[in-house]
Parts: structure tokens; C-alpha cells; sequence
């Protein structure tokens, strides 16, 4: 479980209502696997805070941890989960390559479409380096041609084209569309505030990232 809180005070009162309902339930927190962040404001960094202590043991401060598979960086950049993600992708295609090599390209294709191309949790990345984001493009294209047989230097957009298959910049926009759908369909309070502000810095990034690969 993850608690946010915009002050060390705060936290703490977040943190002695779960000691009191862990007490009540017969229930324990493992105090070795439990950590906190401060998340970082306009880059600004803060060395002094606040201890913070779970059933009377002081938690240790990171700057990054993984929550449900996706990398949370202090600085609230995206850039180490999408090395995570590029690292997989180039996993799982060299699974296919190797174990499907000699299945017909339509299996492949298929097979590619599966595993490849859902690019996990890239509906959250907002803040990245293009250095970043081309590395996992790259990753994608070679990844489509390993498993598929294809030369190394052959035209990406020719390959995806004659596969009917997403590129990357189409499998990005998809995600990342949905997950916008999503919110704003959502009964959650939160979620449709967050949908409805017109200066939401990730709506806004979605939709410039739908302009930007879309047109030219």
C-alpha cells in the first residue's frame, strides 16, 4: 500500500492509523520493506526531514522504488521506467525469436502483438529525455524485426505498414489515449476532477503528444 501526504506531519498521522488498524485486525507491517520518498519540488532538494518512524522503527528514505511493476522516481521523471520497460521488451522479444523461430510470419506477427506491444504503464510517462524515448523506440523496431525475421536496417515504417501492426509512436498514442478515456469515464472524485481541469499537465502532455506524432 502506498500512503501520500503533502507534509512529514501528515504522514505521520497517516501512518498511526494504519498501526492502530493493524493492532485491531491482529495484523503487523513489515517495517524492512517499507520506505519513504519526498518527492522533489522545482528541483529543489531536501536534506533535512523529519524522521519517520513505523511501530517505532525509523524507515529509510529512497529516491526511487518500484509500486505495482512501475518505477517512482523522487524527481517524478520516467526515465528509469523506461529503461525498465526497454529492458523487457528486448527480454520478451528474444523469447519469441528463439522459441517461435520457426513459426509461419503470421504467428509471429500475432505473437509480437501480444507481448510487444502493450509497453506497460507507458500511459504515465509525462517527463522523460528524448534520449530516454528514443532508446525504447529503438528497442520496439528491433524488436518487431528479431522476431519476425527481418533484416537489421530494414524501414520500420515499411515493416509495421506491411504487418498492419502499431509502431511505436501509434502503440504510445493508443495507450495513452485509453488511459485518458479512462479516467474520464471514471466515478472516482479524484480522477474526475483531475479529467476536467483543462491545465492538467497530463492531459495536456497527451494531447500535445497526439498533435506532435500525428501530423507532418
Amino acid at each position: 500500500m502506498v500512503l501520500l501526504s503533502a507534509s512529514v506531519c501528515g504522514l505521520r498521522r497517516l501512518l498511526k492509523i494504519c498501526e492502530g488498524y493493524a493492532v485491531s485486525h491482529g495484523l503487523r507491517y513489515n517495517v524492512t520493506k517499507s520506505q519513504y520518498m519526498v518527492f522533489e519540488a522545482r528541483n529543489s532538494k531536501l536534506s533535512n526531514v523529519p524522521p519517520v518512524s513505523l511501530n517505532g522503527a525509523l524507515l529509510d528514505r529512497v529516491q526511487s522504488f518500484k509500486y505495482l511493476g512501475h518505477i517512482v522516481t523522487a524527481d517524478l521523471k520516467d526515465d528509469a521506467d523506461m529503461e525498465r520497460e526497454r529492458r523487457a521488451l528486448c527480454v520478451r522479444a528474444n523469447m519469441l525469436a528463439r522459441r517461435f523461430a520457426r513459426c509461419s510470419r503470421d504467428v509471429k506477427i500475432t505473437l509480437f502483438k501480444a507481448y510487444c506491444t502493450s509497453l506497460y504503464t507507458c500511459g504515465l510517462w509525462a517527463n522523460y529525455t528524448q534520449r530516454s524515448y528514443n532508446a525504447l523506440r529503438v528497442q520496439y523496431n528491433n524488436a518487431f524485426r528479431a522476431v519476425v525475421g527481418l533484416p537489421r536496417y530494414c524501414s520500420a515504417s515499411g515493416m509495421f505498414a506491411g504487418a498492419r501492426t502499431a509502431c511505436f509512436h501509434a502503440s504510445m498514442r493508443m495507450r495513452a489515449a485509453a488511459l485518458v478515456r479512462r479516467v474520464r469515464a471514471s466515478s472516482n472524485t479524484v480522477l474526475a476532477m483531475i479529467a476536467d481541469r483543462l491545465d492538467c499537465p497530463y492531459i495536456t502532455h497527451c494531447c500535445d503528444r497526439h498533435v506532435r506524432t500525428g501530423v507532418g
